[in-house]
């Protein structure tokens, strides 16, 4: 099951073990226990510190992970955390058995004062990418505070009990048997929406900010470029984000970035976060920007949060990226989650054996068919233009699959349900103007990407498409403001190009600064200079 590469590095990692850890396993004669048991076996071989015994739970398999001599911090997996989850289930271990967790000391010290019974529940699939920072988070806060506990579930394990609870999307998080929240959430978020008190604080910390030579709005490759090429420069650099990593986070693989041969989304958004935080950035996350009001008498310029407060700078990066495109048709909104979905790595093994549709014929319409096509029973592909768009290869593999339907110059014009889920779809024919119904259990929106743009109406020049008008510099129609990444004007929507986009404006913002006679950035160019 596990190599003795990664067998290797695993037990390396446990040396860093204080104290006893107890792996008790729930488990019957079912295949998928015997596949645990191995997994159970192998990681009681790795360390003199882990042991492994039975405990009956309502859920069959699963694991409970108990600190030897303390039964209140523990942790418990139903399934079998490969894939996606295997970090989760290391970090467990790790903080299971005492090892400090790398999370800010504001952060524990809300954990640790939780003063209520919580018991979570999290529904995940081993393919999910933004899966393992809700259970981790979770799995953390269970550790920290004795009177919180948490079990991770493999939705696809545990069908049954995915559907009784109309599970459709993951993650999907409960506390105390009543839905508390679905898709990526970080510890942060988490103590937010349990203490009504936190974005009031959040909010009064941020008041207090000083103004910045260079603020950067978004956490996407091209705002970490643009807020390390800024703090290089020895000036007062902030960040602010709705969440960092922006659409990477939402990215499985990522093959064409120049300096990897291959990487995942979440993995390169923590390795940008990292190198941000190497820096002396202040980075202001899980805060969305709603306004941009133009340098008044005192030359700066303000940025609107959604909280009510303003923070101020000399000069602005934005790079607020892109999310996904929806149809805007009746019935898309109200079954959310319940049968429509856009993550089809995510939410996939949610609908094995059911009917589902694919909307959009371009490389990631092509690619999610081909990928849910290994899961469900059928997949139709609709696309609105009279033929695919994909690149020729993908459109070859997925004419090669015996359970797929494509039908082109489809127009959809409702998706229908029963009140609770999703029964259908109805789209037009563009050549014969005909409406048709398809019976299904899920629909994939996969039609592109919509710039974040909206709170920028009326502040700036803005394209037909909504994208931020650039130039070469990364200039925009406001002096002072400069602009990068997917939600502006740049040809091609890549991570390496966003990157270089945000390094392009963090140094037109530093030049701007200059050429303004900002003592800061004057400071700096002498010092970069070695005058």
């Amino acid at each position: 099951m596990l190599d003795d590469s990664l067998k290797t590095q695993l037990a390396a990692y446990l040396e860093r073990l204080q104290h006893p850890v107890e792996l008790l396993a729930s488990l019957d004669g079912s295949e998928a226990s015997t596949e645990l048991r191995q997994l159970l076996d192998t990681l009681a071989s790795l360390s003199p510190k882990i042991s492994l015994g039975e405990q009956a739970d309502e859920r069959t398999p699963s694991f409970l992970i108990r600190r030897a001599g303390a039964p209140e911090v523990a942790v418990r997996f139903a399934g079998i955390p490969l894939g996606h989850e295997f970090t989760s289930l290391v970090l467990a271990l790790l903080q299971v058995g005492g090892h400090p967790p790398k999370v800010e000391q504001e952060l524990l010290d809300a954990a640790r004062a939780l003063d209520a019974d919580l018991h979570f529940e999290t529904y995940y699939s081993l393919s999910c990418q933004n899966c393992p920072d809700v259970v981790q988070a979770l799995n953390l806060l269970a550790v920290l505070n004795p009177r919180v506990s948490h079990v991770a579930i493999d939705g696809a394990l545990f069908q049954q009990e995915v559907e009784a609870r109309e599970v459709m999307a993951v993650p999907a998080v409960f506390l105390n048997g009543e839905p508390f929240g679905s898709g990526r959430m970080e510890l942060a978020q988490v103590l937010a929406k349990l203490d009504v008190n936190a974005e009031a604080r959040a909010a009064e910390k941020l008041r207090a900010k000083a103004p910045f030579d260079v603020l950067v709005v978004g956490g996407g490759p091209a705002g970490a470029a643009a807020a390390i090429y800024a703090a290089r420069k020895g000036i007062r650099t902030g960040l602010v984000a709705e969440r960092f990593g922006g659409q990477v986070l939402d990215t499985l693989a990522i093959e064409n970035l120049v300096a990897v041969a291959e990487t995942e989304g979440p993995k390169l958004a923590a390795a940008l976060e990292q190198n941000v935080r190497h820096y002396e950035v202040d980075v202001m996350n899980l805060q969305r920007a709603e306004g941009l009001v133009p340098a008044g008498e005192d030359g700066l310029l303000e940025v609107k949060l959604a909280s009510g407060v303003s923070l101020k700078a000399r000069s602005l990066v934005l790079a607020p990226g892109a999310r996904w495109r929806t149809m805007d048709v009746p019935g898309e909104e109200i079954y959310r989650n319940r049968g429509v979905a856009f993550c089809p790595h995510c939410d996939g093994p949610l609908f094995k054996g059911k009917r589902v549709a694919v909307i959009g014929g371009g490389n990631s319409g092509v690619e999610a068919a081909i990928d849910l096509a290994g899961i469900v029973a059928h997949v139709t592909l609709l696309e609105f233009d009279a033929r695919l768009r994909a690149d020729e290869v993908l459109q070859r593999k997925l004419r090669s699959l015996p359970n797929v339907r494509v039908i082109t110059q489809a127009q959809t014009t409702e998706v229908t349900g029963d009140g609770q889920r999703v029964n259908g779809l109805v789209y037009r024919d563009r050549a014969s103007g005909e409406s048709h119904r398809l019976e299904l259990e899920g629909v994939f929106v996969q039609i592109g990407l919509l710039p974040n743009t909206e709170w920028l109406k009326g502040s700036l020049a803005l394209s037909p498409r909504g994208e931020i008008v650039i130039d070469e510099r990364g200039q925009t129609s406001l002096p002072g403001v400069f602009a990068a990444g997917d939600a502006t004007t740049v040809p091609y929507k890549q991570i390496v190009i966003s990157m270089g986009a945000g390094a392009t404006a963090a140094l037109s913002a530093f030049d701007y600064l200059i050429r303004q006679g900002s003592p800061a950035a004057a400071g700096a160019a002498v010092a970069t200079s070695g005058g």
